[in-house]
């Protein structure tokens, strides 16, 4: 039997386990529980020999004080430890993996007998024993691990988060595979994160806490336990069905209908701001300019017909728009300066001279026939020389 009495470990100042006390029978699982750094790793590698800090108290296996012994010498006591992340040699075979671990004067004499034992509880690694470690899965290298532990023929077999990086599916093999080594009568002190299946297969546990054992039963109690189901096996978190109304706004109080003859007038369906579509206001260009587009059309092309026998004609005021926004009165205005101010610039060149204006072919000069037109740029001219044969050169206008 494995028993560990008031021990305390500290790294420096700092203290990784206070007056833990801890018990392990031939032949059971005991489980301790406890969050990232409570100390469950410190407990395992200070009982077999590995740990780093100062200690105190007491470790005895069968009656045997163990406590700072080497490493080697504990196993040789009947304790063997599977450290987290396997430690195996990846490089070796699964057979020369396991025939390490019989390297203890007492696992010596029975080196054959339990490698049998051991491809009898894994025959995985029966079938595997000549192939590299470092090709086989998480869950096979972890069971060479405890297989090369239990090649030293321990009485106690600690195993320190044997399922950690494993799928839920190897979990569940791996977790199979250490009740089948409790029937041969090995007592296994187990620390791992998965709470609730490690609970399934272990008889007693221990809950760890700030480097203190805060409580200690079996492992049905302790998965029956609410405090152990809130902490460890995510439980007494109960969501709500329904979704709780969000708190509402005060709202400032909307003025009664009027009521009529007694009872309340039913108002008429009005939309929300979301929902109301969107109003626009149509207006006429009549309307906008307060006269007539047509009449400001015939206007424009009978000044512009006068304007080209030479006749100047005044821009509109505007007091002619009596109709439009004052706004819009003073952009036609404007409009209508820039008109005359460009047909003045046209008509006269820059030493005085009247410009020639090229015609259009078969324009009429009838100011109340002609068509109106608005100019925006005036057309360009393009110019084609031929020389003839006789070397005289001709010039052509085209515009």
């Amino acid at each position: 039997m494995l028993e560990v009495r008031d021990l305390s470990v500290s790294y420096g100042q700092h203290r990784a386990l206070e007056d833990v006390s801890v018990r392990v029978q031939p032949g059971e699982i005991v489980v301790i529980l406890g969050a990232n750094g409570a100390g469950k790793s410190t407990l395992l590698r200070t009982v077999g020999g590995l740990g780093e800090g100062t200690h105190s108290g007491t470790v005895e296996m069968d009656g045997h004080p163990v406590l700072g012994l080497p490493a080697h010498k504990i196993v040789d006591r009947g304790i063997a430890l599977v450290p987290e992340g396997r430690g195996v040699f990846p490089d070796l075979t699964v057979k020369e993996n396991l025939l390490l671990g019989a390297h203890a004067p007492r696992a010596r004499e029975d080196g054959q007998t339990n490698l049998e034992r051991i491809f009898g509880l894994f025959p995985k690694l029966m079938e595997r024993r000549k192939q590299a470690v470092r090709t086989m899965s998480g869950g096979e290298q972890q069971m060479v691990a405890i297989g090369r532990a239990m090649m030293s023929a321990p009485s106690i077999l600690m195993l320190d988060e044997p399922s950690l990086g494993l799928s839920p599916l190897l979990c569940k093999e791996l977790f199979h595979s250490l009740t089948e080594v409790r029937s041969t009568g090995l007592g296994i002190l187990l620390v791992e994160q998965n709470a609730k299946q490690s609970l399934v297969i272990a008889d007693r546990g221990y809950l760890l806490e700030n480097a203190h054992i805060v409580h200690e039963d079996t492992a049905a109690n302790l998965a029956n336990d609410p405090a152990v189901q809130k902490a460890y096996l995510g439980a007494g978190k109960e969501r709500p069905s329904v979704v709780p109304p969000s708190p509402k706004v005060a709202q400032p109080a909307e003025p009664s209908p009027p009521e009529r003859a007694g009872e309340t007038e039913r108002l008429p369906f009005v939309p929300t701001p979301a929902h109301r579509p969107e109003t626009r206001s149509v207006h006429s260009a009549n309307e906008l300019i307060g006269g007539s587009i047509d009449e400001l059309v015939r206007r424009a092309s009978t000044s512009q017909a006068v304007q080209r026998r030479g006749i100047p004609v005044a821009p509109m005021d505007q007091s002619e728009y009596s109709g439009a926004s004052n706004g819009l009165r003073t952009v036609l205005a404007d409009i209508e300066r820039a008109a005359a101010d460009a047909r003045r610039g046209r008509g006269v060149r820059g030493n005085g001279e009247a410009n020639q204006e090229v015609s259009l072919a078969g324009e009429d000069r009838n100011p109340v026939r002609e068509r109106p037109l608005v100019e925006i740029y005036r057309k360009p001219r393009v110019e084609i020389y031929r020389r003839s044969p006789g070397g005289k050169k001709l010039k052509r206008v085209y515009g």
